[in-house]
């Protein structure tokens, strides 16, 4: 896995992980990746520092890593509590609802559920953008 420090075009940075750095250039080659503040999919690389420590602050670099992911986790599990408590759940139907409510301009509703990357992608190729959230377990 590799961590890369990303920017769009409004100057808006954010990290995300990768499997590989061939992953990040594929999956911008098709235009997947989008900015998780405007969505806009002019996304970019930005200047990334080492995290570098040495054995005397070894100990404050592992608390402050392990804050700062029990914050995410808080974060997410309040993102995914609004989408449970907003949205309808359409489970693994999404990519068939999505089109649904896209085509159908009369019927705009919120909805999530499950698509795999190729439905993902085909969403992408037919021009309907979607946000990919993690879905954070609530019992860990």
């Amino acid at each position: 896995m590799i961590k890369y420090n990303l920017k769009c075009e409004n100057d808006h940075e954010f990290e995300s992980w990768f499997s590989n750095s061939e992953e990040f250039e594929k999956l911008k080659k098709k235009n997947l990746l989008e900015c998780i503040f405007c969505s806009t999919k002019k996304i970019t690389k930005s200047i990334m520092a080492p995290m570098i420590s040495n054995l005397k602050n070894k100990g404050e670099d592992i608390d402050w890593f392990y804050k700062e992911r029990k914050n995410e986790r808080i974060k997410l599990l309040e993102l995914r509590k609004y989408i449970e408590n907003n949205f309808e759940h359409v489970s693994d139907n999404f990519s068939k609802k999505v089109r649904e409510v896209y085509y159908d301009k009369k019927s705009k509703k919120a909805i999530y559920g499950k698509t795999t990357p190729q439905e993902r992608e085909e969403l992408a190729e037919e021009g309907i953008n979607l946000l990919s959230v993690p879905w954070v377990n609530k019992d860990n």
